[in-house]
């Protein structure tokens, strides 16, 4: 089997999924880069190796020797871009968020429709152990049907990559109910198998509103995402713009009848997300989100507190970034890059991940109005439902 050709558009925090698709000899291999910044690019071009590099993604897509293209370049381009590659019939890997409105996510599925170009959209939470240990529990009926799901999401120092770079600006995130809560939006909907139709939220600037912020052009400090400070309040440094909140609650009302509230905060010691699912028999929930970490289930009773539980899962080992999921979602890409077919990340999924991160942030703007998420296209729901197999 000969490797797949792989090119990379977007060497930033993510140029780990290169790395993990980045398999000479074993089925793929980065041969093209693409990046603005041309100190950037020297550089990964020596890690790659790779034959071809350049600032311009277009130039790339011109390229015939390229199977495929890992798009991970900052949220507010991915429409445009990944438009580009699906028009140039290369698969494409886009990293989340899908885009930054609704309306872009759907230009971006109505382009892959149209061009007949595999889409796939990088929710890598999907592949982490902690999901698909507690998807498996709920589909085995451990705590028998869903009914509600609450997250609670506790930042950390994780707020160092979203308020000292372009994470800040809401003009090229909308907000971090969607940048960041898309992971776990998505995950909320694989949990309770339905899709958010109606949310409300609220929040605020609370962290990170009054703290110093650099000079537009220079650069990020030494030790950036090595180094974090405590508490919260004695951060510096921070991106130029800061208009995205820090502190928010999110409450969903999801198509199949089940409810779900969403909790971010960045003033917490401590960097993990906590799930609850309660359905009509029992009711899980993890302890810790990584590898050698418990997922519980309570499903007899009625009982006082029980901090044993009647069921205790491991999360099972794994190597790479995020638990393993990163190997997990390459893996998955390349094998649909060659053969198509359903995936366990969705194109569709990641629109309905964006719509309720997207009209939450609304609803959070506007004093807590209730918002509805607009309904997709349903051809292009059976379109990629179907695998995104071409109309004969």
């Amino acid at each position: 089997m000969e490797d797949l050709r792989i090119g990379v558009i977007g060497l930033g925090l993510r140029a780990s999924l290169a790395r993990a698709a980045h398999r000479p000899g074993a089925g793929a291999a980065v041969t093209a880069l693409c990046d603005t910044d041309p100190a950037v690019l020297k550089h990964q071009a020596g890690v790659f190796d790779a034959a071809y590099v350049t600032e311009d993604h277009r130039r790339l897509l011109d390229r015939d020797d390229l199977d495929a293209v890992i798009l991970m370049t900052p949220d507010d381009t991915h429409e445009r871009i990944a438009i580009d590659c699906l028009e140039a019939g290369k698969a494409v890997y886009v990293e989340k968020p899908l885009a930054i409105t609704v309306e872009g996510c759907d230009a971006i599925l109505r382009a892959a429709r149209r061009t007949g170009t595999r889409l796939y959209v990088g929710h890598n939470m999907r592949h982490m152990g902690v999901v698909r240990l507690m998807r498996e529990a709920i589909r085995r009926g451990d705590i028998g049907e869903p009914k509600t799901v609450w997250v609670r999401h506790f930042v950390s120092y994780g707020g160092d990559y979203y308020f000292k770079d372009w994470h800040a600006d809401r003009t090229r995130t909308t907000g971090l109910l969607l940048q960041k809560a898309a992971h776990d939006l998505d995950v909320i909907h694989w949990l309770a198998g339905g899709y958010t139709t109606r949310v409300s939220a609220f929040g605020d600037l609370m962290v990170y509103g009054d703290l110093p912020r650099r000079e537009p052009g220079t650069s990020r400090p030494e030790g950036w995402l090595r180094e974090y400070d405590w508490p919260p309040t004695a951060r510096r440094d921070l991106h130029h713009v800061v208009d995205v909140e820090d502190v928010s609650v999110m409450n969903m009302r999801l198509d199949n009848g089940v409810i779900a509230a969403y909790q971010q905060c960045h003033f917490t010691p401590d960097y993990v997300r906590n799930y609850t699912v309660i359905g009509t028999e029992g009711r899980l929930e993890n302890f810790g989100d990584g590898p050698g970490d418990t997922v519980k289930v309570w499903n007899t009773g009625p009982t006082g507190h029980r901090g044993d539980a009647d069921i205790a899962y491991r999360v099972p080992d794994a190597q790479g970034g995020h638990g393993g999921a990163d190997t997990g979602i390459i893996t998955e890409f390349l094998r649909f890059v060659r053969e198509g077919g359903v995936t366990d990340t969705s194109p569709v999924a990641a629109r309905m991940s964006v719509a309720a991160g997207y009209q939450a942030t609304m609803s959070l703007r506007d004093g807590g109005t209730p918002y509805d998420v607009p309904a997709l296209d349903p051809e292009l729901v059976a379109y990629f439902e179907a695998g995104q197999q071409r109309e004969s």
